[in-house]
């Protein structure tokens, strides 16, 4: 069954598969850093009446299943995401406490797919990343 929301004149189900990566996609995000990050963007995107259905970060890049108000512009609400998360990393882990003008955590870009139906298939695929990224990585060496 679907799993669809309402506001006052509009039932909705806008839910979407975010990719993006750190800059220069270092291998970065781990340790005390990925716990951290987990509790930021799950802050954030309540800050924005979102949802994280579903997450996993990888050392050089984040996945994640966001469910988003149709009053949102997709792009408004990751650019948040990551501006305030850079913000905090900045303060959290690089002892910074002001001045951020031109200090960047995160590459510009992002990927982002609509998921419908296969809402299923997109959640295991986000919980399998480690596999992926293993497989992936063996699959690589045998072209060395």
């Amino acid at each position: 069954m679907y799993d669809s929301q309402s506001l006052s004149h509009t039932i909705w189900e806008c839910k979407y598969h975010l990719v993006w990566i750190p800059k220069w996609r270092k291998k970065i995000i781990y340790g005390e850093l990925r716990k951290y990050l987990g509790e930021i963007f799950r802050e954030l995107a309540k800050q924005k009446e979102c949802n994280v259905i579903e997450g996993h970060l990888m050392p050089d890049h984040v996945h994640m299943l966001l469910s988003i108000l149709p009053k949102y512009a997709v792009s408004q609400v990751v650019g948040f995401i990551k501006g305030k998360s850079a913000i905090q990393i900045a303060r959290g882990y690089q002892g910074r406490t002001r001045n951020f003008v031109g200090q960047h955590f995160w590459a510009r870009g992002y990927y982002v797919s609509t998921v419908g139906k296969d809402e299923n298939n997109v959640r295991l695929y986000i919980q399998r990343q480690d596999e992926e990224d293993r497989r992936f990585d063996n699959q690589m060496k045998l072209f060395e």
